[in-house]
């Protein structure tokens, strides 16, 4: 069985009071979600590590995290929140880089009115001390982001950037055009990377292997098989699926599309990517 690492999943206590987009109409997910809730299927997939994703814009959340990522070892890292608009945001983030366990940040983007936010002047400080920093930047998704995620690689060329869930593709509509044009711009930027998670959620009722594929032969021709990295999207995944079965249904796709390459997108790529930072 092939290992894995799980590069997007999250975790959440409602009782923390700051997911401001976690609210009751979203039904099973609205309740509290730790690792060993998901931990006998994940294990079973073979996931042996995972990295914690921010869901909520505060400075506690990435506290939470990373106070569960230092007590517990099946926790790989963290991608957090900082506010890129404080006036110390470049300080905070200077600081924060020096935390073992903080891997990247992830402004959540897809959440904000003017998608043009994070290429702001405000923002510059911030962006400049995560690429000094060695940290990621996680890019939050939506399709109309994608063009701004391609401004964003120009330019900030030495900024590493990882993006969320292909770019949510509109896997449910078919209506695919767009995406492949925006998603091909993006993936000549050598400084981006792609995580292949949250795509079940995308897809209404094309959750087969067949329109699942489309997609990752879509990535996989844009960015290589050394820029695409696994993820669950866990718990949201439930929504619109299981674990167990994204993770078979996963293998049956990259096993189809490039076997040579399943170490390096189950895991190895991720370790690579969101590695420790020198002097860490």
């Amino acid at each position: 069985m092939i290992q894995k690492l799980d590069c997007h999943m999250h975790i959440w206590r409602l009782q923390r009071g700051d997911y401001d987009w976690l609210t009751p109409d979203l039904g099973e997910i609205y309740r509290d979600f730790e690792i060993d809730n998901v931990w006998t299927e994940a294990k079973a997939g073979g996931v042996t590590h995972v990295i914690l994703v921010q869901a909520a814009a505060s400075v506690a959340e990435t506290d939470f995290l990373l106070s569960v990522a230092d007590s517990d070892r099946r926790v790989h890292g963290v991608v957090g929140w900082v506010d890129f608009e404080a006036d110390d945001a470049a300080e905070q983030i200077a600081l924060r880089a020096k935390t073992p366990h903080l891997l990247g940040l992830r402004p959540m983007i897809a959440d904000l009115p003017n998608l043009q936010w994070i290429l702001r002047d405000e923002c510059k400080p911030a962006l400049e001390a995560v690429q000094a920093s060695g940290l990621i930047f996680d890019a939050h998704a939506h399709p109309d982001l994608v063009p701004v995620m391609t401004r964003l690689a120009a330019d900030y060329p030495q900024l590493p950037i990882v993006l969320n869930h292909a770019g949510k593709p509109p896997i449910a509509s078919a209506e695919l055009g767009v995406w492949r044009r925006d998603i091909a711009a993006l993936a000549r930027h050598e400084n981006v990377c792609c995580k292949l998670s949250g795509l079940l959620t995308e897809a209404g009722t094309r959750t087969d292997d067949a329109a699942i594929g489309e997609i990752v032969e879509h990535v996989a021709a844009c960015f290589g098989p050394e820029r695409l990295l696994w993820g669950s999207d866990w718990p949201v995944l439930t929504l619109a699926g299981n674990y167990k079965a994204w993770v078979e249904q996963c293998e049956r796709i990259v096993g189809q599309f490039f076997p040579d390459h399943a170490d390096a997108i189950f895991s190895g790529n991720a370790k690579r990517i969101y590695s420790r930072k020198p002097g860490v």
